[in-house]
């Protein structure tokens, strides 16, 4: 656990979110967080446009590449493409309840798998040397979260896995939508914490439901890591805070403004390549959540981004619509 204890605070996976351009814009909220990639399947990246679905920006590290697939070669096959691409880490998803994946054998579904899972962690391990890493659900269906999460642990555990991240809820395979499985299983942080409890010496991560830092902080004081999704996407200024308050950075949070500021750089760079601003600044819309001119940044953005042509004039005017000079406006909305 030693050389994984660093990574107090991730950014989850999230399918159709966490891409690049969104992960370039969180590093200049948090120097430290772990960011996550969308989940790439196996047979994408070995088959697949790897540059499309794999490249990103030296700007993103620490950077972890979360693969699809149960297949061990495969997976070995994947890790090494991920790892030859300058990843930090690759994961392994066992938590998403798709229809797609279900038919692919491999995310939640893979809860009824342990020894499989185990089986693509040691291939993992023997192909690479960054760290391999699990992210799991409680159980699936009718499963006893009891049996069925200390069958994967110890099973991963085993195997080599560097860390097991834990989504706190089971997944309902029949009957719920995926939008649906992250909402409707209730969460349960004590049988995570039982979990780290039971294995004190491994590196134990929660996810789920967590909405603050000052809701989630405590769970440090029993597990490893935090891992944030929705929240910190829809709020990313969360993140502003957290290299001062999990990792004893120095100075002052870094601000929304400060963040826009410094990411002008990236999206001039990526405009300069042919990137719509639209498809960049979508990741940005919650960022002013809850602040005066919010709504206008919201709207400046969501109009004028798409619009062709657009450049960085369009996120110089939604950025001032939050700031003192933007005041008027901000109070006419």
């Amino acid at each position: 656990m030693q050389q994984y204890q660093e990574h107090k605070f991730s950014i989850a996976p999230m399918m159709e979110w966490t891409d690049r351009h969104c992960r370039a814009f969180h590093r200049q909220l948090t120097r430290h967080a772990l960011l996550y990639t969308e989940m790439v399947t196996t047979g994408a990246v070995i088959h697949g446009d790897r540059q499309h679905l794999l490249g990103f920006s030296d700007i993103e590290h620490p950077v972890a590449c979360q693969l699809g697939g149960s297949d061990p070669k495969d997976m070995a096959e994947a890790a090494r493409i991920v790892t030859d691409f300058g990843y930090d880490e690759v994961n392994i998803n066992v938590g998403c309840p798709s229809d797609r994946v279900q038919s692919g054998r491999f995310g939640a579904c893979l809860m009824e798998e342990p020894a499989l899972v185990a089986a693509c962690v040691e291939a993992m391990k023997a192909a690479v040397d960054i760290p391999v890493t699990v992210k799991c659900r409680i159980g699936v269906d009718e499963q006893d979260p009891e049996a069925a999460l200390d069958a994967m642990a110890d099973a991963v555990f085993a195997a080599g896995t560097d860390a097991l991240w834990v989504h706190a809820r089971k997944a309902w395979l029949k009957g719920l939508s995926p939008k649906e499985n992250r909402d409707i299983p209730p969460l349960d942080y004590e049988r995570v914490l039982r979990l780290k409890q039971r294995l004190p010496d491994r590196f134990i991560g929660l996810n789920g439901g967590l909405q603050t830092l000052d809701q989630a902080e405590p769970f440090l004081e029993t597990l490893d890591g935090l891992m944030f999704g929705r929240a910190a996407y829809h709020t990313p200024q969360i993140m502003g805070e957290v290299d001062r308050r999990l990792y004893g950075a120095s100075g002052p949070d870094v601000s929304p403004w400060d963040a826009v500021k410094a990411h002008m750089t990236y999206l001039e760079e990526q405009l300069g390549k042919g990137v719509k601003l639209a498809h960049m600044t979508r990741h940005m819309l919650g960022l002013f959540h809850g602040r005066p001119g919010a709504r206008s940044w919201r709207r400046i953005l969501t109009v004028e981004a798409i619009k062709p042509g657009a450049g960085l004039e369009v996120v110089e005017k939604a950025l001032a619509a939050v700031s003192p000079a933007g005041a008027e406006l901000a109070a006419a909305e």
